[in-house]
């Protein structure tokens, strides 16, 4: 696998890299020079194309990126997964305030955490130990103190620890007078005659 980035860069930045990639080796241009360095938090950092200075960012994707490189236009060969993408901005332009990017590289991820992924729960973190403790405890063949069932059906972490009462056992069944099968059938005898008739009809 390769090592790749994305470099997003705005509209006069990316013309000036296009003409110094267009241009020949040999040719005079003041933009010759293009140099990326980041601070130490690894996260800001500067963009030097030919005397000029851009502040960067790097930023998280919201999805993984696949790169491909092809020889013959048939066959794909995937060259690299891009998580990543350094973002270069104007000297004037607000530096973001956030480590995830919140859009993709195409109009189709645009605004891609909200409206394509689902949304993290809010869980507090006390809720997640106690689930943790009582998983635990479970496993250690105990029981779970934490739990009561919800009227709905539904299982609810308590705030407290307090033993809910258990539910009495439900009542036995009934007393069914045994005599009945089918309705409109005559009851049919145990024994080892089966095929024979009742005369009493």
């Amino acid at each position: 696998m390769e090592e790749q980035f994305i470099l997003r860069v705005p509209p006069s930045v990316a013309e000036r890299i296009d003409r110094l990639l267009s241009e020949n080796a040999s040719s005079s241009s003041d933009d010759k020079s293009l140099d990326l360095s980041f601070s130490e938090d690894g996260r800001s950092g500067t963009f030097m194309i030919g005397n000029e200075r851009f502040p960067t960012s790097l930023l998280d994707l919201p999805s993984i990126v696949e790169s491909y490189k092809t020889y013959d236009d048939s066959v794909l060969i995937k060259t690299a997964d891009i998580g990543q993408v350094i973002m270069v901005r104007e000297e004037g332009d607000a530096a973001p305030d956030v480590v995830e990017y919140k859009h993709g590289l195409t109009p189709p991820m645009r605004d891609a955490r909200r409206r394509r992924f689902r949304r993290e729960p809010d869980l507090h973190p006390e809720l997640v130990q106690r689930v943790e403790k009582d998983l635990v405890n479970i496993m250690a063949g105990g029981t779970a103190e934490n739990v009561d069932i919800a009227e709905d059906g539904g299982i609810n972490a308590r705030s407290n620890v307090t033993k809910k009462a258990m539910a009495p056992p439900p009542a036995g069944k009934p007393d069914v007078p045994d005599g009945g099968g089918n309705v409109g059938e005559p009851p049919r005898s145990d024994g080892s005659d089966s095929d024979e008739s009742d005369d009493s009809m």
